[in-house]
C-alpha cells in the first residue's frame, strides 16, 4: 500500500511541476526554490499532525489555498518578500502551537 502512496506522490509532484513551468512560460531549475515553507504551512494549516498519523488531503488543500490567500493578499498590498517570509513562519508557528495544544489536551481528558 505504501508503494502506491509514493507513486501517487510522484505523480501530483510531476504535475505541479509541469502546471508550475507552463505558468512561468519556462523551466527554470531554481524556480520552486523557497516553497518548502509554504507546502509545510500549508499541510499543518490543513490538520496535519506533528506527531503524524492524522491529517486530510481535504485539509492540506485547504491549508494551500489559505496560504495562496495569505500570499497574494500580502503581494498585492506591496508587503516586501522578507516580511511575508517572517509572517508566514509565525503562522506555521501558531499551526504548530494550535497541534500541540490540542494534543496535550486530548491527552489530559483521557
Amino acid at each position: 500500500m505504501n508503494f502506491w502512496v509514493f507513486v501517487n506522490m510522484g505523480v501530483l509532484a510531476s504535475v505541479a511541476g509541469i502546471v508550475y513551468s507552463s505558468r512561468m512560460n519556462g523551466a527554470q531549475p531554481g524556480a520552486g526554490n523557497m516553497f518548502e515553507l509554504d507546502a509545510i504551512a500549508a499541510c499543518f494549516i490543513g490538520g496535519a499532525s506533528t506527531t503524524g498519523g492524522v491529517g486530510r488531503i481535504t485539509g492540506a488543500m485547504v491549508g494551500g489555498l489559505i496560504m495562496a490567500v495569505m500570499s497574494n493578499g500580502m503581494q498585492l498590498m506591496g508587503v516586501p518578500q522578507s516580511t511575508q517570509q517572517v509572517v508566514k513562519g509565525l503562522v506555521l508557528l501558531l499551526a504548530v502551537a494550535f497541534d500541540v495544544y490540542n494534543k496535550r489536551r486530548a491527552s489530559a481528558l483521557r
